[in-house]
């Protein structure tokens, strides 16, 4: 987790009122009681009013709030558009979490442009000329697994090949052709990179231990070799 991260939700913590010390905070998160302390300072320096109750912990000041996050029309105009993008990914697991968070989203416009980004919602439609029925339920954890550097079994099926191949993959990037979600992994059956379909993954197991970085480059591994997925 980034410091930014962090502060965020040591933030959270503190606005539900809680009474937090710092040891608590550092088993939380996996760091030591010398980061809290550090992570503290960052927040007094940008004018958020920590309490500090000796021998008890860290609380906010009474009545303090958060600046609510307001959306122009155009914003919010933007975020309705891209969930119809979104949907069209027919990736299960991307499309919920996408919605759920666009609703969360939502919960702070404006009573007026939440008026008028739901007639906005009835007006757009985007064809798809290159329908294939076919989706898939493994991006949003892949996404995690890419972040986290974690390893990823899959089973695996290529178009044209009813054969179903079992790879242990290092999961690095991913992009999007044809409402097709393609990700980009080094794979130990072939010991080297290779492109997935994700909508062709039939089964996925994200494992706890993770792999060393490669240091892989999208734009350099476009310009050496050009889209594969099959």
């Amino acid at each position: 987790m980034s410091q930014l991260s962090r502060l965020i939700a040591i933030l959270t913590l503190l606005k539900s009122k809680r009474l937090l010390t710092a040891n608590e905070l550092a088993q939380k998160f996996d760091v030591s009681i010398r980061t809290i302390y550090r992570d503290i300072r960052k927040l007094e320096e940008a004018g958020v009013p920590v309490t500090t109750i000796e021998g008890r912990g860290y609380s906010l000041m009474e009545g303090y709030q958060v600046a609510p996050v307001q959306f122009t029309e155009k914003q919010a105009n933007a975020l309705i558009t891209a969930q119809h993008l979104v949907n069209q990914t027919k990736d299960i697991s991307f499309v919920e979490d996408f919605k759920e968070a666009l609703t969360k989203i939502k919960s702070v416009f404006r009573s007026s442009i939440q008026e008028k980004s739901e007639l906005l919602d009835s007006k757009i439609h985007i064809f798809n000329n290159n329908y294939e029925n076919i989706s898939s339920n493994a991006l949003s954890e892949i996404q995690l697994a890419i972040t986290n550097f974690n390893y990823v079994e899959i089973n695996y099926c290529k178009a044209n090949d009813t054969n179903i191949s079992f790879r242990k993959i290092e999961p690095y990037a991913f992009y999007s052709t044809n409402h097709k979600w393609i990700l980009i992994a080094w794979c130990h059956l072939r010991d080297e990179y290779r492109a997935f379909r994700i909508d062709r993954i039939q089964h996925f197991k994200i494992l706890n231990n993770t792999f060393e970085d490669r240091k892989f480059n999208l734009q350099t591994y476009f310009q050496s070799c050009p889209y594969n997925g099959k």
